[in-house]
């Protein structure tokens, strides 16, 4: 019986040395995670900030009843592209094809440059077509509310596709060496934090001239915060808008330099041969010059049209010319 006893109470502390063991090894995966998602988001706020304002940009023309619910279905259409197209898709592509995760990273980033230099271009040259466009919004939107706030979403939702999908990029490049746990705990994490953020923010942002009527409204001491923020609030967005621009350049020239060996090595002795205190400045300019640099290559090479006949040489190429000529 004592025999037995002491053999339970072996038994008891080898559960309990095993749980302890349990507990450090889950104290460090949560350690391992928690400090993994917090590299990867900082490397991913330059797309945060375009996401930002692109989403923002798609509630104009909507009736102010309607801004909130509009962010609420992009926020649920962000969510499907990274939790149940982006990530699971990262993961097997991590399992399958490990040495395409670099590639694909690099044509994101030439896409993200040139992007930002389409944008830049169109500001500058078309800048009465785009005027034009967002005088029409409102009448747009009281012609067909539901038709223009469906296009609104559904044209959010595929721009945030393709940021979602460098965002999961950058955050899988971020843990290579991790295991498989590690790796599919910081990417749902990187995506639940940054969807979040970025449309917790443009919630409010999207709120703000009402908060600046109510203010005026309300008279008194207020009339003059409530102006204020009228005022200023298209100059806010108009400055998110160029941020989230630049961001991209600096986003996609970061990815493209770290890419290209030489290239790095000229960017960081440069970087190093700054004064300290402007190296981070200095490394941002860079960074942007690289992605201007990028960028302005790509739209030349799409100028030629050469990337467009090559398109219409494949079947889907040809369908679609088929399908514009009837």
């Amino acid at each position: 019986m004592a025999t037995g006893l002491l053999a339970l109470l072996d038994d008891v502390t080898t559960i309990a040395d095993d749980l302890a063991t349990l507990a450090d090894d889950v104290s460090m995966l949560a350690d391992d995670v928690s400090t993994l998602t917090v590299a990867a988001t900082k490397k991913t706020t330059g797309l945060v900030t375009d996401d930002m304002a692109v989403t923002a940009e798609q509630t104009l023309g909507l009736a102010g009843d309607r801004e909130i619910p509009v962010v609420l279905k992009i926020a649920r259409g962000s969510l499907f592209n990274k939790f149940v197209l982006l990530s699971p898709g990262a993961l097997l592509l991590d399992a399958v094809a490990p040495w395409a995760i670099g590639p694909l990273l690099m044509a994101g980033g030439w896409f993200l440059t040139f992007e930002g230099v389409e944008k830049i271009l169109h500001r500058f040259l078309h800048a009465d077509d785009h005027d034009e466009d967002h005088a029409r919004r409102p009448a747009l939107a009281k012609t067909d509310p539901v038709a223009y706030e469906n296009k609104r979403v559904s044209g959010a939702i595929r721009t945030d596709l393709i940021l979602s999908a460098e965002i999961v990029a950058i955050t899988l490049a971020t843990v290579t060496d991790a295991d498989f746990v590690t790796k599919a705990a910081v990417l749902y994490g990187v995506s639940f934090i940054i969807t979040l953020g970025v449309y917790g923010i443009v919630a409010g942002l999207v709120k703000l001239d009402d908060l600046g009527a109510a203010l005026v409204r309300r008279g008194t001491g207020t009339v003059g915060l409530g102006k204020a923020i009228l005022k200023g609030t298209p100059y806010l967005m108009r400055t998110i808008s160029w941020v989230g621009t630049i961001a991209m350049l600096v986003v996609g020239g970061h990815i493209l330099m770290e890419g290209i060996a030489p290239l790095e090595h000229v960017v960081h002795d440069l970087v190093h041969h700054a004064p300290a205190w402007a190296q981070g400045v200095v490394a941002y300019v860079l960074d942007a010059v690289v992605g201007a640099a990028f960028g302005l290559l790509a739209v030349g090479i799409i100028a030629t049209g050469i990337p467009g006949r090559l398109w219409a040489m494949t079947p889907w190429g040809g369908e679609e010319a088929e399908d514009g000529a009837h």
